[in-house]
């Protein structure tokens, strides 16, 4: 079966060249240098990749050496090796290779020193440096998928924090992951943390002790909401509890609502560990919540809490977000009210506690 059009295949061109040729490939770099300019040989050993489909990637897409050394032989710089990162990991994620180059070749990539491998390292593109992609369009002028960095999100940003949370690099995720004053954290959510998240589930990777790419990623995310609502609210903010699940972990995606409430003029007080039916019913009174959340994403969850919190407080709104095949399971009430989607959830939540505010 031939090869698709954009799947990488070894022809004439791309041979693995051997004899003289193949020595100047592996020569040292002249000393002087002001950054490392590397070999096709030496770039596909820290990529994963063959060399074969370095040179495809040049021929196809322009994504070559840029340097040239003595003999007029073609070296890679780090900035070429940053792009070809991009070009590595959004192709492993799926992107289309055409499209993924489009993206590499209009990287804002910086110069930074990339440490040399040793026959030791057993990372591949762990130790290369994390990128910055800007903003793209990919559907002829609307707005893409692919946005900022630090924005919303987008396929280059994703491959970023993916990248830095595999190397453990906490404070590089924090970096893309800073939260700016007034940016829609449900977008932020959606375009950025979400993507990242999945794609790390995606992966199997093996990992020395200490190092968790999940637990590096969710512990910046924490901090850039803990940084971002680091002022108090007002005296006198109406209340919105956000109850845990019994038997559950609480999910991330309940920060990101309790922020976003936040945003929103709202104290959101987030509950943790176990909650009884009764305890609910008293963290409420104790509180004065004006309206209760509940999220869950187990496929079968324990709801009786919320549904004993609705005998006992008709008069206390409540909402449910929970996984798609669990929608059945929510104890609809004139007070419980379920959403599907986090935007709706604290549109929702936000007007009941407006509502219930007193002039």
């Amino acid at each position: 079966m031939a090869p698709a059009a954009d799947e990488t295949s070894v022809g004439p061109g791309d041979a693995e060249r051997t004899g003289p040729a193949a020595e100047a490939d592996r020569a040292p770099e002249p000393p002087g240098a002001g950054s490392p300019a590397l070999t096709v040989a030496a770039v596909a050993r820290r990529l994963g990749v063959a060399p074969a489909t370095l040179r495809t990637w040049d021929r196809r897409y322009g994504l070559g050496p840029s340097e040239h050394s003595a003999g007029a032989h073609r070296r890679y710089s780090t900035h070429d090796l940053e792009r070809l990162l991009v070009m590595r990991r959004l192709t492993i994620d799926g992107v289309a290779p055409a499209e993924a180059a489009r993206l590499a070749l209009s990287s804002d990539v910086r110069d930074a020193v990339v440490p040399p491998t040793t026959p030791a390292s057993d990372d591949l593109t762990g130790r290369l440096p994390a990128t910055t992609v800007p903003s793209a369009r990919t559907d002829g002028g609307a707005r893409g998928s692919a946005t900022s960095g630090r924005a919303d999100g987008g396929a280059g940003a994703t491959v970023a924090l993916v990248d830095a949370a595999l190397a453990g690099r906490a404070d590089r995720c924090a970096a893309l992951l800073d939260v700016a004053a007034g940016q829609d954290l449900t977008r932020w959510w959606t375009g950025l943390v979400q993507p990242a998240l999945a794609a790390l589930a995606r992966r199997t990777v093996v990992e020395r002790p200490g190092v968790d790419a999940r637990e590096t990623l969710l512990g910046a995310v924490l901090a850039a909401l803990r940084a971002h609502t680091a002022t108090p609210p007002p005296s006198g903010a109406p209340v919105v509890l956000l109850l845990p699940v019994p038997g559950e972990p609480r999910p991330v995606l309940a920060h990101v609502l309790a922020a976003a409430l936040v945003d929103g003029g709202v104290d959101a007080r987030l509950v943790a560990g176990p909650v009884s039916t009764r305890h609910a019913g008293e963290l409420a009174l104790m509180t004065r919540a004006r309206a209760v959340v509940t999220l869950s994403e187990s496929p079968a969850p324990d709801l009786s809490v919320v549904a004993r919190l609705a005998q006992e407080r008709s008069d206390l709104p409540q909402f449910v977000m929970v996984a798609e095949a669990a929608e059945g399971r929510v104890p609809l009430d004139r007070s419980v009210h379920r959403a599907r989607t986090l935007p709706g959830l604290l549109h929702e939540a936000l007007a009941a506690v407006v509502q219930s505010s007193p002039l």
